[in-house]
């Protein structure tokens, strides 16, 4: 299994696409019908699922170890609000339960990264400032500053809880390196690699791009989990 820990717009995209291209089946950020034979996931948010199992059963890859990996756990929107990626218990028990699993930092300038989630769809003038986000409280995040501590926070986080870990790999993003570390990393090759989802052309967010104060049922709206799923 490999988790990425990256943040939104720190090339997750790309990652879930050379993952795809290398034959390894990915969930990236919410869990499409065609997916898994599991249709209570169908739609669902990754985070919402880890979140669920971990408090069902202690295991937050319970279900979702059908998966080779995740590129992307974070969701936003006005039915829910994770981001597993920060979260040290939910971490330490993909690590306990399941201590083969190979964790990924993707990360890049903090400066660069609070600039591009400026510029997406509104996450940075909008979306995050009113939301409570671990190491961003409401009402924090609006400008690139903010956005560029919070981020550099969440990596030095990462490097932290993993230092002399074998099973733990930062790269850069901006880094032509980056494949061939990755590749070696899991024990195999990339066949691809490349920019996905990017500024300002891209199709779909990490986050989705819905707002609190407008009507649910907008064309990024989630289903929630059915209730004997939860």
């Amino acid at each position: 299994m490999i988790i990425n820990l990256g943040l939104p717009k720190t090339g997750t995209t790309t990652l879930s696409r050379a993952l795809r291209r290398a034959g390894l089946s990915t969930a990236d950020w919410k869990v499409r019908a065609g997916q898994t034979d599991d249709a209570a996931m169908h739609g669902a948010f990754v985070g919402e699922i880890l979140y669920t199992d971990y408090f069902a059963t202690g295991d937050p890859l319970a279900r979702l170890k059908v998966f080779d990996g995740i590129t992307e756990m974070n969701a936003l929107s006005p039915r829910g609000n994770y981001w597993p990626q920060t979260d040290w218990a939910l971490i330490d028990a993909m690590r306990t339960h399941h201590p083969e699993t190979r964790f990924i930092l993707s990360w890049r300038d903090p400066a660069r990264t609070a600039g591009s989630m400026m510029r997406w769809k509104a996450m940075g003038t909008r979306r995050l400032p009113r939301h409570q986000v671990p190491g961003l409280p409401k009402g924090w995040g609006g400008t690139e500053t903010e956005l560029a501590r919070w981020i550099d926070g969440h990596q030095r986080f990462c490097a932290a809880i993993f230092a002399g870990s074998d099973r733990f790999l930062a790269y850069d993003i901006e880094d032509r390196e980056a494949p061939a570390r990755i590749g070696a990393f899991i024990g195999r090759a990339l066949p691809w690699w490349g920019v996905s989802n990017s500024n300002p052309e891209a199709d779909e967010a990490a986050v989705p791009d819905t707002d609190p104060t407008e009507e649910a049922g907008t064309a990024d709206e989630v289903p929630p989990l059915p209730r004997e799923a939860r």
